[in-house]
């Protein structure tokens, strides 16, 4: 049996590009499930640069953060679990499982592919409504183990969906066409793409700035007709609790709840959720 025989969707956030805040977007889009009422589990397959882990403060140093071998798979983090209760996000990522959170990951090809088949189906996750995964830019390797092992699954068809992350400047813009070809080239169905860094939010007025360019998004939206779910502006409050870690800040989960971006993605996540249907 596949870890992922009980999860009932999976959306996985893609990017051409790197700097793009990829990874911020993918926390966000699983937290807004999180907070919706929804059993979330957070895939990390960013193997060279596993960031998600200390998003959430989650330390593979603690016992609660250890990940055992059983004979169903490997055991993800319960992230939000309490002593009497566990919780209904669940997190895996690369970072678990190495030596030091310092330790570079110096692969070919072949052993990535091998790690992320593990990653896919080796994690016991138990039932979930959503897993959402989070990938490494690009279009090599890593993207198509990923696709070859989701695919194979017998309602890939009905389960699967991707997001697109990208910023307003036409650098990125073009690389994520790239991802969209890719897309297109495997078959791969897209939910919709989402204009990260669009803008600045002032942490005293929160008045939002262009200080790049703006509707970038938009244009390739409509180039490839895709659906365009949002700009996200750059939001300092945000990113200052995740790189303290969600669950080292006092009533971190409430607190990064109430940002500007937060509070905005859930016109994301309710455009997500009527796609779907």
């Amino acid at each position: 049996m596949s870890g992922l025989d009980k999860i009932k969707r999976i959306i996985v956030v893609l990017s051409g590009k790197g700097g793009v805040g990829k990874s911020t977007v993918t926390t966000q889009v699983a937290l807004s499930l999180y907070n919706s009422g929804y059993r979330v589990g957070l895939l990390d397959v960013d193997l060279c640069g596993p960031s998600i882990p200390k998003m959430f403060g989650v330390d593979k140093n603690s016992k609660e953060s250890v990940v055992y071998e059983t004979p169903e798979g490997m055991t993800p983090v319960d992230v939000f679990a309490t002593s009497s209760d566990s919780s209904r996000f669940k997190l895996m990522s690369m970072a678990l499982l190495l030596d030091s959170e310092n330790d570079a990951v110096i692969w070919r090809g072949p052993r990535k592919v091998a790690m992320i088949q593990r990653l896919l189906t080796g994690v016991k996750w138990g039932e979930l409504d959503y897993l959402i995964i989070d990938t490494p830019p690009g279009t090599s390797d890593e993207h198509i183990a990923v696709m070859t092992v989701l695919k194979q699954h017998e309602h890939a068809k009905e389960f699967l969906r991707a997001i697109l992350v990208t910023t307003p400047q036409m650098l990125s813009i073009n690389d994520v066409r790239r991802e969209i070809t890719f897309c297109h080239k495997t078959s791969f169905h897209i939910i919709g793409l989402i204009e990260n860094m669009s803008g600045y939010v002032c942490p005293h007025c929160s008045e939002c700035t262009n200080i790049f360019a703006q509707g970038g998004g938009t244009l390739l939206a409509e180039q490839y007709s895709i659906p365009f779910l949002g700009r996200l502006p750059i939001d300092n409050r945000l990113n200052a609790i995740l790189d303290q870690g969600i669950t080292k800040v006092d009533n971190g989960l409430e607190t990064i709840s109430e940002t500007e971006t937060m509070k905005l993605f859930k016109n994301i996540i309710n455009q997500i959720l009527d796609r779907w249907e």
